[in-house]
């Protein structure tokens, strides 16, 4: 018996799946589980490393990045935030269809190569409706058009200096036609920039031959795009931004109107994406509305990735219960690994050319660059993002430290929002018992997005060096992972000193 022990003792511990069972698969691995096989690198900087990748079968972004559809982490600041570093955010859907359309509109308004459409007015109009015109569309000028839409002058917010009277008339502070400076409707950025640059304005009104607005160019939207070159810009030179819509009734005309205020992207938002809801609803998107690509999800299996595939998604987002918040795996007691998910659906969606967003458990750089080694193209960030100045809510002091509030989509106060939201006239009554899969908790303050950006794809660059890999497609085909013990987890933190 003490020799079979010391036998067992010795022998090292191997994770195989040794109880077989038609109901037990595979062993499940997530992130902490795994690292990647160092392999020889041919680049003399990081730097050189490209993280241009596929967010869907037709969008391509500079950094494989998502920030999160949830109400404590992406509305209109965190989207351009996330454009303008050459990646993407997803506007939660836990608003009324009008607010997510507005959210929607401050990301697409925020920058522009050329606004084809700018706001105008009428000299006869007053003062007062023009400021409330240019706060609620968060601008600072408007074009005033005489009643053949030809251009007779602007009103800038300088205009507005020293409170002029609400009931004075637009013709009255405007500048008239004959002392502005305006361009043919054809001319290219760079002469643009030498025109604001020669006479110092601000705004550049582009006209046809007869008069009429062609569109507008701004010094700060040139500005915008020689600061942030990587950015994620659609053809007509705005910042992109997906939306989220739900699976029931207000979809279809959710979706409607998120498409009309210009969305890139639709992501359907539903816990268990391999659902006859979720493809029900990606078939309906597809066959409403066949130009806008869509992300459907979440799932954690080849099969579930195969079905929203062959239903028309242009991506897949893949995570059952990996998110900090998430509570699902306790609730249900149903789940996935994350990587063991992201290696098999990636897989899978690799047969049919179409990308896969890594959901959930990501909690540093080196697990962005683990989920890509497993095959995704971008990851999805929740909790990483809940605590900077762009993410919804204000911070609040506990114990003299700074921090900001993150909840799950699926917790009771996320839930109760929604429901309050549905409700007409706020109708409490109606609302029915809910078990949550989420919980409510709270962040450390992490200051601007840049700051955490900075950091991740800093380390996701490092993280291709070793991997040696050049290219995110590279990663998919040359990286490999070793499987640890804990005892490698502890090993791969700092140990055996006192962090400073």
């Amino acid at each position: 018996m003490k020799k079979f022990l010391l036998i067992l003792l010795m022998t090292p511990m191997i994770y195989t799946n040794t109880y077989e069972h038609p109901k037990i698969q595979t062993l499940g691995l997530s992130y902490d589980d795994v690292l990647i096989i160092p392999n020889k690198s041919d680049a003399v900087t990081r730097a050189s490393a490209s993280t241009k990748t596929r967010l869907t079968r037709n969008i391509t972004l500079n950094t494989p990045v998502i920030s999160a559809n949830m109400d404590t982490v992406t509305e209109g600041p965190m989207a351009i935030a996330m454009a303008q570093y050459g990646a993407i955010g997803i506007i939660h859907r836990f608003n009324t269809i009008e607010q997510q359309v507005h959210e929607v509109q401050r990301v697409k308004r925020f920058t522009n190569t050329i606004i084809e459409k700018p706001l105008t007015m009428h000299a006869h109009e007053t003062i007062g409706l023009a400021q409330e015109y240019m706060e609620a569309y968060n601008i600072s000028s408007v074009l005033v058009v005489d009643d053949s839409d030809r251009l007779v002058g602007i009103l800038t917010a300088r205009d507005l200096w020293f409170n002029p009277s609400k009931s004075m008339l637009i013709s009255e502070r405007m500048t008239t036609k004959e002392n502005l400076v305006i361009a043919p409707a054809h001319i290219n950025k760079k002469d643009a920039k030498t025109l604001l640059l020669e006479h110092r304005i601000e705004k550049l009104p582009l006209i046809n031959d007869d008069w009429t607005i062609a569109g507008l160019m701004t010094s700060k939207d040139i500005y915008k795009k020689d600061t942030y070159p990587n950015a994620s810009l659609d053809k007509q030179g705005r910042l992109l931004v997906g939306a989220a819509i739900g699976v029931k009734e207000d979809a279809m005309d959710r979706a409607k109107a998120l498409i009309d205020a210009g969305v890139d992207v639709l992501v359907i938002d539903i816990a268990h994406g391999h659902s006859i809801l979720a493809i029900d609803t990606v078939k309906k998107l597809k066959q409403h509305f066949p130009n806008i690509d869509v992300i459907a999800g979440n799932v954690a299996t080849a099969e579930g990735t195969q079905a929203l595939i062959q239903a028309g998604a242009d991506a897949i987002k893949v995570g059952v219960g990996p998110g900090s918040i998430c509570t699902t795996r306790i609730t249900t007691g149903s789940g996935y690994p994350q990587l063991s998910a992201v290696l098999q659906c990636a897989t899978e969606a690799a047969k049919y050319n179409i990308p896969i967003i890594a959901d959930g458990g990501i909690k540093n750089s080196g697990d962005i660059t683990k989920a890509l080694v497993a095959g995704a193209s971008t990851v999805m960030l929740g909790s990483l993002l809940a605590g900077t100045k762009e993410a919804p809510g204000l911070p609040f002091i506990k114990n003299g430290k700074k921090f900001k509030v993150i909840r799950g989509m699926a917790s009771f106060s996320a839930n109760l929002s929604r429901e309050v939201n549905e409700r007409e006239n706020n109708d409490l009554k109606k609302i029915k018992p809910y078990v949550p899969e989420g919980v409510e908790a709270i962040v450390p303050y992490k200051g601007e997005v840049i700051d955490i950006f900075t950091q991740l794809i800093g380390g996701l660059l490092s993280g291709m060096s070793y991997c040696g890999a050049s290219t995110i497609d590279q990663m998919h085909d040359e990286g490999h992972f070793v499987q640890m013990t804990s005892g490698g987890l502890r090993e791969s933190h700092s140990h055996d000193v006192i962090v400073a």
